[in-house]
């Protein structure tokens, strides 16, 4: 297989859209779609699978109510038990109407710390790290599809000619 690759430019999202059904239609292997905002529904045309991501906010979340319960378990009845407000302090079930908004909290603040950190380890991304955008105009008004070559280059620069490229260029990737 060759390591060229074809970038493919359009300046508008709906012919964007249209290009990578055509694309996908046509059996041509889309490696990245690179734009300037989020476009609704390109995932699906990619045929890329959905992600798994609110499994583990489901699992973060879970393990911050486990933190908050141990924490309060821990702090409010073994190792400290203070009578506030005439609660017993003896028991954990008896106190867990005043626990619930330390348990909502915590619950939150793992759920979004940990998805965060989940999402810039799966993206691969840290800080100093170099940009990977291929062209300085996706990030302003174009979109850009990046396409392997499996077959004729003159056959497949005729196809995205057709699909409303702005440009088309052949490049060599390392």
């Amino acid at each position: 297989m060759s390591n060229k690759v074809i970038h493919v430019l359009y300046n508008d999202d709906d012919i964007l859209m249209d290009a990578v059904k055509k694309t996908v239609a046509a059996n041509h292997y889309i490696e990245e779609v690179y734009t300037p905002f989020p476009v609704h529904g390109l995932d699906k045309a990619m045929g890329l699978a959905p992600t798994r991501i609110a499994i583990c906010s489901f699992i973060y979340g879970v393990i911050g109510l486990s933190v908050a319960t141990a924490m309060m378990y821990y702090m409010m009845i073994k190792d400290w038990p203070q009578n506030i407000g005439g609660k017993p302090s003896f028991s954990y079930l008896e106190n867990m109407p005043a626990f619930v908004p330390v348990m909502f909290e915590l619950t939150v603040f793992f759920a979004a710390h940990l998805m965060v950190i989940t999402f810039y380890m799966r993206s691969k991304l840290w800080p100093f790290k170099d940009a990977e955008n291929p062209d300085l105009r996706t990030t302003d008004d174009h979109f850009l599809m990046e396409v392997a070559i499996d077959g004729d280059e003159d056959q497949l620069m005729s196809f995205f000619q057709e699909t409303g490229a702005v440009e088309i260029k052949v490049i060599e990737k390392h």
